[in-house]
C-alpha cells in the first residue's frame, strides 16, 4: 500500500523511496535551497544514483513546427504577437520537413523528439495535422512529445491515439508569481490541461522558468507545485530565462548561475524518478556550470541547434562536453558511451 508522508524541515535528511508518495510543503523545499551548496549537491547525487544510472543523459530534440503569432502575453516569449522581437508568424511546417528533422535528430543520437507550436490552443484541423506528425515520428523509433498549448480531454485522447508519448505543458513559476508573467491564461488552465493529458494516458513533461525576477521562496513554490502533482511529471524541464529584446522581461536582473544549480538539485531531490532536463538558457552558463548541473542530478538535455526560437548549443559541442565529463547518451535498450559521441563529433 502506498504511504503518504508530508515533508517538514525536520525530515530533510530522509531519502525518498519508490514506494512513498511525498507531499512537499513549500517551507521544506525552501529549506533544501538553504542547505550548504556541497551538502545539497551531495544529497541530490545520492538520490540521483538511487534511481538512475549515474552517467546516463537523455538527449531530446525540440522542433518548432509552428512559429510566432501567439495571442498570449507570456512576458518571456518572443513568439507573442504583441511583442516586437523580430519573430514572424509562420504556418505549420509540412509533414515532410518534420520527418526529415526527426530523422536527423535520431541520427545525432536523440531518443525523444518534441514538436512545439505557438498556439494558445490547437483547433480541430491543427490536431489532425499534428497527429500525422506524431505517427510519422513514432514510426522512426523515437519517443514523441508535443507542446501545443491548452488541450481539451478529446484532443488529448486524439493525440494519444496517434502514438504521443509525452505532452509538455509547463507551470512556468509559482502560483503567487504567475500574474507577474502572464495575464491571458490563469494557473488553473495549466493544471486542467495536465489533468486532461493524464486521463488520456499520456506521460507529462512539465517544469518552469527561473530567473524571471522571482524570489528564492517563489522558486521553492514552483518546485513544490511540480513535486505535489499526483503523480509528479515524468520529465521536468528547468529553463533559465533567455532575455529577448522586445519582451517585457528583457532587462531582468540575471540569476546567479549557482542558484540555477541549486534549483536542479532541489528538483532532483523532490522528484527522484523524474528526468530533470537542462533546457532553455543553458548555453549561457558554459561547461563548468553545466557540469555542476549534471552533478546535481540533471539527466536530460535539449540537444540540437535550436530550441524553438532561441539558440541551443550545437550538437557537436554537446557531444564533446558529454565525452569530456565521461557521460553517455541514453539509447533505447541501453546507453551509448560518449567516446562514440566524440568520434561522431569529429566526422
Amino acid at each position: 500500500m502506498t504511504t503518504v508522508s508530508t515533508h517538514s524541515p525536520s525530515a530533510l535528511h530522509s531519502v525518498p523511496t519508490a514506494m512513498t508518495l511525498q507531499t512537499w510543503a513549500v517551507d521544506a523545499v525552501a529549506e533544501l535551497f538553504e542547505l550548504p551548496f556541497n551538502d545539497l549537491l551531495y544529497r541530490a547525487q545520492q538520490v540521483h544514483r538511487a534511481h538512475f544510472p549515474a552517467a546516463e543523459v537523455e538527449l531530446a530534440t525540440l522542433l518548432s513546427i509552428k512559429t510566432g503569432g501567439c495571442p498570449e502575453d507570456c512576458g518571456y516569449c518572443p513568439q507573442a504577437a504583441r511583442y516586437h522581437t523580430g519573430v514572424e508568424a509562420e504556418k505549420l511546417l509540412p509533414l515532410s520537413e518534420v520527418v526529415a528533422a526527426a530523422r536527423a535528430a535520431k541520427q545525432n543520437g536523440a531518443t525523444r523528439f518534441c514538436m512545439g507550436a505557438a498556439w494558445r490552443e490547437p483547433r480541430g484541423r491543427d490536431i489532425e495535422k499534428v497527429q500525422a506528425m506524431v505517427s510519422a515520428v513514432k514510426s522512426l523509433g523515437l519517443e514523441t512529445c508535443a507542446t501545443l498549448g491548452m488541450l481539451s480531454d478529446e484532443q488529448a485522447l486524439q493525440l494519444k491515439a496517434s502514438g504521443l508519448d509525452y505532452y509538455n505543458h509547463n507551470l512556468d513559476t509559482a502560483p503567487e508569481f504567475y500574474g507577474n508573467v502572464i495575464t491571458t491564461r490563469v494557473y488553473q488552465d495549466r493544471l486542467d490541461t495536465l489533468g486532461h493529458v493524464r486521463r488520456a494516458g499520456i506521460k507529462v513533461c512539465c517544469g518552469g522558468i527561473v530567473g524571471m525576477g522571482e524570489s528564492r521562496l517563489q522558486r521553492a513554490g514552483l518546485i513544490a507545485q511540480l513535486a505535489n502533482l499526483d503523480p509528479y511529471p515524468e520529465s521536468v524541464p528547468i529553463n533559465h530565462l533567455v532575455q529577448v529584446p522586445g519582451t517585457p522581461l528583457h532587462g531582468t536582473e540575471s540569476l546567479d548561475p549557482l542558484e540555477f544549480v541549486r534549483t536542479i538539485a532541489v528538483a532532483r531531490i523532490t522528484m527522484p524518478h523524474a528526468r530533470v532536463r537542462l533546457s532553455a538558457g543553458r548555453r549561457e552558463f558554459g561547461e563548468a556550470v553545466q557540469a555542476l548541473c549534471f552533478l546535481a542530478g540533471a539527466n536530460s538535455i535539449f540537444y540540437g541547434d535550436k530550441l524553438l526560437t532561441t539558440g541551443n548549443p550545437e550538437a557537436v559541442a554537446d557531444r564533446a562536453l558529454l565525452a569530456k565529463l565521461g557521460l553517455r547518451a541514453r539509447v533505447e535498450g541501453g546507453a551509448a558511451n560518449c567516446s562514440d559521441c566524440a568520434a561522431q563529433s569529429a566526422d
